[in-house]
């Protein structure tokens, strides 16, 4: 995967490191993943990214892959979209980009999200894929979002709950919501990454740091959100989300993103939540067309 993209490993914050890729040459674009993924999300998107005139760097999020998994604060604030989004901000500038294209997919585009109110002078676009916001989804749960959601309480819990229960089989655990938020099957996954997947999610600290990342949501997270309410994003911004995953079906979509934005555009994407793995190519397409149209 990623032939001809630099790998590295860079410091942030004390011995906190954060793992990427990079390739290619132009406007800098940061790819984040989501859960239960790493950088590998990427794979087949990057690529043509890069081969457009764009450099491309694609980073595994505190918690997850091969970045550092620090122990979770007391406040959850060590786990918080804040302190990942931070953890972004100095990678870039330690990588010589100031200003920049941020794309992220799930977890990463709430990363992204937080990036674009907390930096605004740094983000020169912003793409969210398949997510309404935080505080939406947390503060007017319904019935039918948390029998399709139910991991953000579970993973949620104090430790070791559910660190043992996934421990157990943690293919089976996380497989089950890799084709559990709508229209996805195994096969719809490359292999190459489906294998860096599993090589990933297996490793007892990265089961930690995934249930850490979701105990933050529902504490630091949500606070932060809720200051922030009447906040919006100054960058254009586009809003991806998979026509027939669980978000698509149960909110409108865009109509959740319209007050946090100052200037949106919206498109449904064939297929489910991970439609980046399912359609990379389209992915691709549209996002050329959206960072063409917004240079740094």
């Amino acid at each position: 995967m990623f032939e001809g993209f630099a790998v590295g490993r860079t410091e942030v914050e004390g011995r906190l490191e954060i793992a990427w890729v990079a390739g290619g040459e132009g406007e800098p674009v940061l790819l984040l993943h989501g859960f239960p993924q790493t950088h590998a999300l990427w794979a087949r998107v990057a690529p043509v990214l890069a081969a457009k005139g764009y450099r491309v760097i694609a980073a595994d999020l505190r918690g997850y892959g091969a970045s550092s998994k620090p122990p979770l604060s007391e406040d959850h604030a060590s786990h918080s979209f804040r302190t990942m989004g931070r953890d972004m901000e100095r990678l870039m500038s330690e990588l010589g980009h100031e200003r920049f294209h941020l794309v992220g997919h799930d977890r990463g585009g709430r990363v992204a999200h937080r990036m674009a109110l907390d930096q605004p002078e740094r983000v020169a676009t912003a793409t969210v894929m398949d997510i309404v916001p935080t505080h939406t989804i947390l503060t007017a749960l319904r019935r039918e979002v948390a029998t399709a959601y139910w991991h953000w309480t579970f993973l949620a819990q104090p430790a070791p709950f559910p660190e043992r229960l996934i421990g157990a089989n943690p293919d089976y655990f996380f497989e089950t919501c890799l084709l559990g938020w709508g229209a996805a099957r195994i096969e719809d996954f490359d292999a190459e990454q489906l294998e860096a997947y599993r090589s990933a999610w297996r490793d007892p600290d990265a089961i930690a740091g995934m249930c850490n990342d979701y105990r933050a949501a529902l504490t630091a997270d949500l606070s932060d959100d809720g200051v922030d309410l009447g906040r919006r994003i100054t960058a254009p911004t586009l809003v991806l989300y998979g026509r027939d995953g669980a978000m698509g079906r149960l909110y409108d979509v865009p109509g959740t993103w319209a007050e946090k934005c100052e200037m949106m555009r919206a498109e449904a994407m064939p297929g489910g939540h991970f439609f980046v793995d399912e359609r990379p190519g389209d992915v691709a397409e549209r996002l050329l067309a959206f960072l063409s149209a917004h240079p740094v």
